[in-house]
């Protein structure tokens, strides 16, 4: 972690809570949509970019921001997260990110969202400024939320209510491990275990026939017609406005789900892929895009390549697939800019990484027009550096979300600065 980047320069003056208008001046601008504009200036007016170029002049009455030798970038989307939702894992008490049961979708992850959590202010300390917040458990585990990293409530901080359809895709499991039991590891042999992967299946595709039920029973008005909020929760998946976040990890996996949405017609999106085989030409070819985990990752198998995750962004560029980044936690998510810097070192272009943390993501998750670079009409998600985000040695100096500044302050630097006053033992 960056010890400094709570610091902000003379330059930076820290403003008002409620002053989300300024002009930003002199900067280095990497827009992350178009070229770069050295010398460059963003006008923000109402929380929004209202003017971005190297010649546009500050409006009378205006506070200016000057920014000699800095630069500004989007702020950062982490597309996969229990943000907000999980406090410490081991702790049952302080984590709300699962239900009993294999089929919830009208959980909505952004109504259990804590404001306070500590995980949030170290996170964006580090330039992200959104995460997607996914609930997990059961086989659909809910509604995941894209959310804002600054507000005093989670409705201050909701982006995107329903972003996204969390689904748990069933994968043939013959390892499992019991804490109440004390059994330990637990093998379970193929048959039994092929025959717990077809019944899920069968109770998933089953789910979704009674949905296209209900849908059909709504629509025509039936006088016996009875509201069901898990029904009414998987309408805008069926009618396609909700793309469905998909889990699969290796190739059998990820055929099966891309074979589950071509049969029940789903838009979808796929997660936490590590071993995509053969199936890269037929994600481009379909438009399906994928959310990848960390790069930071020992391979799956101790006989694959020790570069499997770190080449892995670079193999779905070259093959076309539109990706963004995620850390699939808390504790780790301020590492997100590296994670995308790890995989330049191993093939991925530069300006592709900084896409996957940006407006790819907002691509994906459908808020293109209000988040994800710095563009006229968008929120001022901004973050101001001494250099590039990406590098660890970079300093972040100030962040803006939605024009407005935010604290850098966090638990990881009151610690230091506590543990750095010390006094010294005798």
């Amino acid at each position: 972690m960056r010890i400094l980047a709570i610091a902000v320069v003379a330059a930076l003056p820290v403003m008002a809570a409620s002053d989300d208008t300024f002009f930003l001046h002199n900067v280095t601008v990497h827009t992350v949509s178009g070229a770069d504009i050295p010398n460059g200036s963003v006008y923000v007016r109402d929380g929004k970019i209202v003017g971005v170029g190297a010649k546009i002049a500050a409006p009378k009455g205006v506070k200016v921001i000057e920014g000699k030798n800095l630069h500004v970038y989007p702020g950062m989307i982490d597309s996969g997260t229990e943000m907000g939702l999980s406090e410490i894992s081991a702790v049952r008490e302080t984590t709300d990110a699962v239900e009993l049961g294999d089929f919830n979708p009208q959980l909505r992850a952004a109504v259990a969202v804590n404001p306070s959590s500590e995980h949030i202010p170290v996170t964006r300390a580090n330039g992200i400024t959104a995460v997607m917040t996914l609930p997990d458990g059961g086989i659909i585990s809910g509604q995941g939320s894209l959310m804002h990293l600054s507000g005093w409530t989670w409705e201050e901080m909701e982006v995107k209510r329903t972003a996204t359809m969390h689904i748990r895709f069933p994968v043939i499991n013959m390892m499992s491990f019991s804490f109440e039991s004390g059994a330990g590891i637990r093998r379970t042999p193929y048959v039994e275990a092929k025959r717990n992967y077809d019944n899920q299946i069968r109770a998933l595709h089953e789910f979704f026939e009674q949905a296209r039920r209900y849908q059909r029973a709504k629509a025509a008005g039936a006088p016996d017609f009875k509201p069901d909020l898990k029904y009414e929760a998987m309408l805008p998946v069926l009618e396609k406005k909700v793309r469905v976040m998909i889990d699969a990890v290796r190739e059998r996996a990820i055929r099966d789900a891309v074979a589950f949405a071509e049969k029940e017609n789903l838009q979808i999106v796929l997660s936490g892929v590590r071993e995509p085989g053969k199936m890269l030409p037929e994600l481009k070819a379909k438009n399906i895009p994928v959310i990848l985990g960390p790069t930071l990752e020992l391979p799956l198998n101790s006989d694959d390549p020790y570069d499997a995750s770190y080449a892995l962004p670079a193999q779905l560029y070259q093959a076309g697939v539109k990706f963004a980044f995620a850390t699939f936690g808390n504790q780790f998510a301020r590492n997100l800019p590296y994670q995308a810097a790890n995989a330049v070192a191993f093939g991925l272009p530069y300006e592709a990484a900084l896409k996957a943390v940006t407006v790819n993501a907002a691509e994906i998750w459908g808020v293109a027009d209000k988040m994800g670079s710095i563009d006229e009409g968008k929120w001022a998600d901004l973050v101001i550096t001494d250099g590039d985000p990406l590098e660890t040695k970079t300093q972040i100096k100030q962040l803006f979300i939605k024009g407005k500044p935010v604290d850098l302050d966090n638990k990881h630097h009151r610690l230091y600065e506590k543990y750095l006053n010390r006094p010294a033992s005798e």
